[in-house]
């Protein structure tokens, strides 16, 4: 099995901190969720994950965003460049990064998930007859309103010709996110259930991706697989297992709860 040959030094430079794990399930409500796979070129296969994950054979790209209506960080929206790998035997994505639209937002997704997000502009429009997404870098200005800080489009895409879906047949991989927790640097595996009321799938193409604002230069989507979009609410549940960065999860996966 091939396993990722990153620096484990080099992906914690930045890495969020878990103070405490919690132990009650995070809600959110009223969510458009956009899904994107996306496969990449052959650089970004084990380059881009720690040795405890494994790439898959051609290496893919997974995009989520979410707009939110409510949570316990109020309203936001928030989009995710994840790496799909495997942990062990299933299947994972590793978040390289994430963006997130307000303060409450980036401080509950790092401190309480261990998602490596910024503070930026994730706007994600749906249309009766398509989905746009663009995230964008964001500066305060002198009245506290947020503006574009013109160092250019971290993502733009866009989707169309909504085709309804049963809400059976979107399945989501959790996320493995590299973090400083009171059990040292780990892999946090955060899962999610989702509630959808609705399920379209799109043609869907990528028109700007800065792949370093994401957290790692390698990183090319050239081709789109699928994409969906879904109406739903989503839960979190707390985190019950993390794993050593630099083992095979056979052999460093941790239990927390």
């Amino acid at each position: 099995m091939i396993s990722g040959t990153a620096s484990v030094d080099e992906l914690a430079a930045g890495a969020p901190e878990i103070a405490e794990f919690g132990g009650e399930p995070i809600r959110l409500s009223g969510v458009t969720g956009l899904s994107l796979v996306a496969e990449l070129r052959r650089p970004a296969r084990e380059a881009v994950l720690p040795p405890g994950l494994h790439p898959i054979v051609p290496p893919a790209m997974s995009l989520l965003a979410w707009d939110v209506s409510a949570s316990p960080w109020g309203a936001f929206s928030a989009a995710y460049v994840r790496v799909v790998c495997r942990s062990g035997a299933r299947a994972r994505t590793f978040c390289t990064g994430a963006a997130a639209s307000t303060d409450d937002a980036v401080a509950g997704l790092r401190s309480q998930l261990g998602f490596p997000v910024q503070r930026t502009q994730v706007k994600l429009r749906r249309h009766y007859d398509g989905v746009d997404l663009t995230v964008a870098p964001a500066s305060e200005t002198g009245n506290g309103a947020v503006a574009q800080d013109g160092a250019g489009t971290m993502l733009e895409l866009s989707a169309l010709d909504p085709d309804p879906l049963s809400v059976g047949d979107l399945q989501h991989v959790g996320s493995m996110n590299l973090a400083h927790t009171p059990l040292g640097l780990r892999l946090v595996q955060v899962e999610t259930h989702h509630e959808p009321s609705r399920v379209e799938r799109l043609a869907a193409r990528i028109d700007a991706f800065d792949a370093a604002a994401w957290g790692q230069p390698l990183l090319d989507p050239y081709w789109v697989v699928s994409c969906s979009v879904s109406l739903e609410d989503i839960e979190i549940p707390p985190i019950r297992f993390v794993c050593d960065p630099a083992k095979p999860a056979a052999e460093g996966t941790e239990r927390v709860q």
